[in-house]
C-alpha cells in the first residue's frame, strides 16, 4: 500500500515537472494566490502585477492553474488571469533598464571618443613641441656655425690689423730716416754755403779793388 502511494506521488510530481512552463500574472490587478482551487480557499499570497510564475498544471473544469511564484510560494490562481507574455509594466521596466544600459553605454562611448580626441590633441601638441625643439636645435647648430665663422673672421681681421700696424711702423721708421737724411743733407749744404759764400764775397771785393 505504501509503495503504491509512493508511486502515485512520484507520478504526480513527475507529471507536474513535465507540465511546468513559464507564465506571468496579468497587469490588470493584484491577484490572490490560493491554497486550493476555489474562491473560498485560503489566500497564500497576493501576487503583484507581472509576477513571474512557473505553471505546474491547470484544471480546465474549474478554471484554476497550479503555479509557483518566483519567491517560492505555491498555490492556485485563476487561469484567465495568467498571461504567457510579460506584463506591460514588466516590459516597460525591462525596456527602461535596457534604455538605461544603452544610455550608459552611449555615455561611455562618448567618453572614450572624447578621450581619443584629447589623446589626438595631446599627440598633436607633442608633435608641435618636437618640431619646435628640432627647429631650435637646428637654429642652435646654425648659430654655432655662424659664431665659429665670426670668430675665424675676427682672428683674420686681427692678424691683418697687426700686419698693418707693422707696415705702418715700418713706414714711419722709413719716413723718419728720410727726414733725418734730408735734415743732415740740408745741414751739410748750409755748412758748405757758409764756407763758400765768404770766399765768393772776398773774391768779388778783391777783383773790384784791382779794377780801380
Amino acid at each position: 500500500m505504501k509503495k503504491t502511494i509512493a508511486s502515485i506521488l512520484v507520478l504526480l510530481s513527475t507529471s507536474s515537472l513535465a507540465y511546468a512552463k513559464s507564465g506571468y500574472v496579468t497587469d490588470s490587478v493584484d491577484l490572490p494566490l490560493r491554497s486550493g482551487e476555489s474562491e473560498r480557499s485560503k489566500i497564500v499570497k497576493m501576487l503583484p502585477n507581472g509576477t513571474p510564475l512557473t505553471l505546474l498544471g491547470d484544471n480546465t473544469e474549474n478554471g484554476y492553474t497550479n503555479v509557483q511564484a518566483s519567491n517560492g510560494a505555491e498555490g492556485y490562481i485563476l487561469t484567465r488571469y495568467i498571461s504567457y507574455e510579460p506584463s506591460s509594466r514588466s516590459q516597460l521596466e525591462a525596456a527602461s533598464k535596457k534604455l538605461e544600459a544603452l544610455q550608459a553605454e552611449n555615455k561611455l562611448l562618448k567618453e572614450v571618443q572624447q578621450s581619443g580626441q584629447e589623446a589626438g590633441k595631446e599627440r598633436d601638441r607633442l608633435s608641435t613641441e618636437l618640431s619646435e625643439l628640432q627647429q631650435t636645435a637646428a637654429n642652435a647648430i646654425q648659430l654655432k656655425q655662424q659664431r665659429d665663422q665670426l670668430q675665424e673672421r675676427v682672428v683674420t681681421i686681427e692678424r691683418e690689423l697687426q700686419q698693418l700696424k707693422r707696415e705702418n711702423q715700418a713706414l714711419s721708421d722709413s719716413t723718419n730716416q728720410d727726414w733725418f737724411l734730408y735734415g743732415g743733407g740740408l745741414a751739410l749744404f748750409g755748412v758748405l754755403l757758409g764756407f763758400i759764400l765768404p770766399k765768393l764775397s772776398w773774391r768779388r771785393r778783391s777783383g773790384g779793388w784791382d779794377t780801380f
